[in-house]
């Protein structure tokens, strides 16, 4: 460990330690240290899924809403595919660590994420302390514009064909109108994501910023890149409230605003290094 990273560590736990109420801010980044595919560039997504490489695919092209109606089973075989992956993921130690110390708050936590793998309340963060600003996997929608609300996944499974990631069909269907349903998430260009389960999670998150004003907040961003910078604002966001620190965790861009500590690292080291460098230990 050399002398400037052990500096930043360190001043990470004194602010962790430190303040009265934590937030957490997480992208793509946190869930790599537990297994899941780094889709950072088309190569790293083509690594994770050779077959969008012969078709010529990246992430981008297809997490389009359009495929649910040009191309169910392309569609389908992608998300379903990535939900089965996210129910068979362990959330990795560091889940642990921010939910010991977010538990030892006395003005509380809540944890914002762009992921929408529900990795944050597997690992125990209550359904009313997360905001999913981009939606879950784990929850569907009609994909034909029925105004039917948002569903649990629960129990929905979608058998792939690995060779060509196509879905086999039947694919989910409305329980409403019993056409074709497609995840709660929201993705490129995506002009018919229902956003009222998300809206609903972010009056929550708006309710607590208020009820915790003037008090010590440390913000704890983990994995946020710039390509998809939502989780970045919102964490810089939070440097306009008096008595805020924030802590950025990211393995490429760890730059941060004068004043505060970036740490260039996974997640889950950084969250390690911080835990024992906590005052006490």
């Amino acid at each position: 460990m050399d002398r400037e990273w052990g500096e930043q560590v360190k001043q990470a736990a004194e602010i962790v330690a430190a303040s009265e109420a934590l937030l957490v801010c997480a992208g793509a980044g946190m869930g790599v240290d537990s297994g899941l595919p780094d889709f950072r560039g088309p190569e790293g997504f083509w690594n994770a899924y050779p077959p969008y490489r012969r078709l010529g695919l990246d992430f981008h092209e297809l997490a389009d809403p359009d495929w649910f109606s040009r191309d169910p089973e392309l569609a389908w075989g992608f998300y379903g595919h990535r939900l089965e992956l996210y129910r068979r993921t362990v959330p990795h130690r560091g889940f642990a660590l921010l939910l010991a110390w977010a538990r030892a708050k006395p003005a509380g936590h809540f944890v914002f994420t762009s992921n929408v793998d529900g990795q944050f309340q597997k690992a125990g963060v209550a359904e009313e302390r997360i905001h999913e600003c981009h939606g879950s996997l784990h929850h569907l929608q009609c994909a034909c514009g029925c105004p039917g609300p948002a569903w649990t996944a629960e129990g929905v499974t979608v058998a792939v064909d690995k060779s060509t990631m196509r879905a086999r069909p039947p694919l989910p269907d409305c329980p409403f109108c019993g056409r074709l349903a497609r995840p709660n998430v929201l993705m490129f260009g995506d002009w018919s994501w229902q956003p009222q389960r998300s809206q609903a999670q972010a009056l929550r998150l708006r309710d607590w910023l208020d009820g915790i004003e003037g008090q010590r907040l440390a913000v704890v961003e983990c994995g946020a890149g710039t390509a998809v910078p939502s989780v970045r604002h919102m964490s810089e966001r939070m440097l306009a409230r008096p008595r805020t620190r924030l802590v950025r965790i990211n393995a490429r861009e760890a730059e941060v605003p004068e004043g505060q500590v970036g740490l260039a690292g996974s997640a889950l080291s950084a969250l390690e290094a911080i835990s024992a460098s906590m005052p006490g230990k």
